[in-house]
């Protein structure tokens, strides 16, 4: 108000003058106007701020296509993002953290216009009251308000032709009356992808090889409804209910196998899966004083339940090899309940208590069926057949206190403890029970030095808990001797994370970090053998000896990283060209052995032997962005992008990944209330992935992985009704952190 008072009257000043410059011969200067130029990014407190309001660039896209061009967030495959290149961004709407599993999180962004942002919070290392894990850094997406009555709504097409063609729609509403609040978004759409696969294993004695391609045929059904309603100017009540569908029948997987150059057999794997994902959320806040202090309950509920059944055939090609097959379903069951109360207290000096509890009950219900092809039929697979309870237990309690020394430096101090009680039982085999608690110290400095120089600190401690997909014991086959293998045993990593952040002039930045990881977990290449008595042709006894490839998820050791990221956001030419270019320099250093697999129980009469993994890496990697978006015409209709990411090779525990990149072109148009945006994903054909591992015994994994990702996608955007409506509160969810799990 008083800016605009100020500006006002210099404005009414000038006219004066100018009035009088006509009837007086005094001569006098006219001010003939001012610019005020807000700042689009800046660092505040413990995050980084890119004020999209402000910024050319925010006006005809999307959410997850802005969040691209946030400061520090990337995205290589147009499904995940990044924060510096390297941790896994966990995002919240409104400092609510998202209700919603990741991909129809992915579809919401991509449905969510850009003009609904008002601004982008990245936050590298979280403070004690975020439910976050491991290196998880949060994203944190503040929407535009306005109280006004009436409705808006957002409808889109969407159509990629890539390998095959893949057209997709959605739909958001949002309505507002007096007290009441509601908004919804649904969106569909069919993903059908193809991969070329090249997997090759073994030592200086033999040697696999095989070569295929993957089709899988995807389609989608998501949605969230959200409604919301005002008590009082005091007390709100909030629902929130989310589902996500998705069908994924006759997905083949064809390879020919070779070995020691000699082509051996074909294998036929064969998948129908479905995932369903439903939760509910109830919430219910209480402001207590003016100054912003409130409380916040949350009670929650999430089914989440994956059918998976799949066949593996393999037919002979050379004399030597014989048909086999293997069936399996793999259900997974995930019923979680949970609720939490936040309470957070601000003083009139400025600084803020949070304080708050919350309690989460997971059950898990795996029962995984294997048969296997002997004699003419089917007959079970004990030893991969297992049906799997697992029940977790999780009471935190978590404050912060956060604080203005003066105007040059704050600081934020807090610590999350969390008990920890599960136990895990495959019935009729075995069962285990693991109780822990953990205290996680969080701590934040920053200083101003001066208008266009700041500095801060950061240090935070997390566990990585793993995902229940990971624990369920099942494998995915690629060959009978090529196979994924997940682990019930695999423990919680814990990481401490440190950060250095420097800002300059509000568009170059500096970020030095270092994350130290115990029981680090990943999952690794575990070769070796499987003997057994059998007979040659004549009926004598021989030993049969097979060899066989098990990628495994378990704990290895030490993991340790140290990284620089530099970047810069800057307009340019009167903001006709916006930059945002980054660049990520990181040393890793990982140790530790792997010599054993808890989950093998041969079948009798069977013996197994496998050789130790050896993990020691010490290696620079580097990664770079540069995204461009130019404005082509002065009525601000017509923009150009132009994006360019390279990765360079990369040494992680499994082996040595290739170096990646794509150029990304982009041309949006925008119409009145319809913005068409045509956009060429990986112009160049030049992102896949490769990996290759070698151990110092001499033996060897190599994979590539070839997806196809050149793109050619053109989409339609029309906004209808009243776009400054606020939409329906954004509420927390008490069982956030799990859902990150499934």
């Amino acid at each position: 108000m008083r800016t605009s008072l100020l500006i006002g009257a210099l404005f009414f000043t000038g006219f004066v003058f100018a009035q009088e410059k006509k009837t007086d011969t005094l001569k006098v200067k006219s001010i003939e106007g001012i610019t005020l130029k807000k700042q689009v990014f800046k660092k505040q407190s413990d995050r980084f701020i890119y004020d999209v309001a402000a910024s050319p660039i925010a006006k005809g896209t999307n959410t997850f296509n802005l969040l691209q061009q946030t400061p520090m967030i990337s995205s290589i495959d147009g499904k995940t993002l990044k924060i510096m290149g390297k941790s896994d961004a966990v995002i919240y709407i409104n400092s609510k953290k998202t209700n919603m599993d990741a991909e129809a999180l992915i579809e919401m962004l991509k449905n969510t216009p850009s003009e609904d942002i008002q601004k982008i919070e990245v936050i590298t290392v979280p403070g004690s009251e975020f439910q976050v894990e491991s290196t998880e850094g949060v994203i944190n997406i503040i929407m535009k308000k306005s109280k006004n009555n009436g409705y808006n709504g957002t409808l889109k097409v969407l159509d990629e032709q890539g390998y095959f063609n893949n057209p997709s729609g959605g739909l958001s509403l949002n309505v507002r009356k007096n007290k009441w609040a509601f908004n919804t978004n649904f969106n569909m759409g069919s993903w059908k992808e193809k991969e070329k696969y090249t997997l090759s294993n073994g030592d200086a004695t033999f040697r696999n090889e095989s070569y295929g391609m993957n089709t899988d045929p995807n389609r989608n059904y998501g949605g969230v409804v959200n409604i919301d309603y005002e008590i009082n100017k005091k007390q709100s009540l909030g629902l929130t209910y989310n589902m996500r569908y998705n069908k994924s029948f006759n997905s083949v997987l064809d390879v020919t196998n070779w070995q020691d150059g000699v082509l051996q057999n074909r294998t036929v794997n064969t998948e129908n899966a479905q995932t369903r994902n439903h939760s509910f959320n109830l919430n219910y806040e209480i402001k207590t004083d003016s100054l912003g202090s409130k409380l916040t309950s949350n009670v929650s509920y999430l089914w989440f339940n994956r059918d998976k059944v799949s066949s593996n055939e393999t037919f002979p090609i050379s004399i030597e090899s014989q048909y086999g097959a293997i069936r399996q379903s793999v259900p997974q069951i995930i019923n979680n309940y949970a609720a939490n109360i936040d309470y957070i207290q601000k003083t009139a000096k400025g600084n803020s208590w949070l304080m708050g509890i919350s309690y989460n009950h997971t059950n898990t219900d795996n029962d995984a069926k294997q048969d296997v092809f002997a004699d003419g039929n089917f007959v079970s697979d004990i030893s991969q057949t297992n049906h799997f309870i697992y029940k977790e237990n999780i009471l935190g309690a978590y404050i912060t206190y956060e604080k203005k020394f003066n105007e040059k430096l704050s600081g934020k101090i807090g610590t999350r403890y969390e008990m920890t009680k599960s136990t895990g039982e495959i019935l009729g085999k075995t069962d285990f029970d693991r109780n822990y608690n953990n205290l996680l110290p969080y701590l934040n400095l920053n200083y101003v030095i001066n208008a266009d120089n700041s500095i801060s600190y950061t240090f935070s401690s997390r566990i990585r808990r793993p995902r229940f997909w990971e624990l369920n014991p099942s494998r995915t086959y690629f060959t009978p001797e090529n196979y994924t293998q997940n682990n019930p045993f695999i423990l919680a990593s814990k990481h401490y994370n440190q950060e250095i952040s420097y800002m300059f002039k509000s568009a170059f930045y500096a970020n030095l970090s270092f994350n130290y990881a115990q029981d680090a977990s990943s999952q690794l290449p575990l070769q070796g053998t499987l003997s057994k008595q059998g007979e040659d042709e004549h009926g004598n006894p021989i030993i049969i000896t097979t060899k066989f490839l098990r990628y495994i998820r378990t704990n290895y050791g030490i993991n340790k990283q140290l990284g620089l990221t530099v970047g810069m956001n800057k307009s340019w030419m009167k903001e006709i060209w916006t930059t945002n270019y980054s660049v990520n320099v990181a040393y890793r250093m990982f140790s530790g052995t792997v010599s054993e697999d808890p989950t093998s129980r041969p079948a009798a009469g069977t013996t197994e032997t496998l050789i130790p993994y050896t993990i020691d890496v010490k290696n620079f990697n580097f990664f770079a962005q540069f995204n461009n978006s130019i404005r082509l015409s002065s009525q601000k209709d017509w923009f150009l992008g132009v994006n360019y990411f390279y990765a360079g090779k990369n040494q992680v525990e499994i082996g040595e990944s290739g170096i990646q990149q794509s150029l990304d072109l982009s041309i949006k148009k925008i119409s009145g209330n319809w913005t068409f945006l045509v956009e060429v994903y990986d112009v160049f054909n030049q992102n896949y992935d490769r990996l290759t591992g070698i151990q110092p015994n001499g033996s060897y994994n190599n994979i590539t992985t070839f997806g196809y990702r050149r793109i050619i996608s053109a989409g339609a955007t029309y906004n209808f009704g009243n776009q400054k409506l606020k939409k329906a509160r954004e509420m927390k969810s008490a069982n956030d952190a799990v859902k990150s799990r499934t």
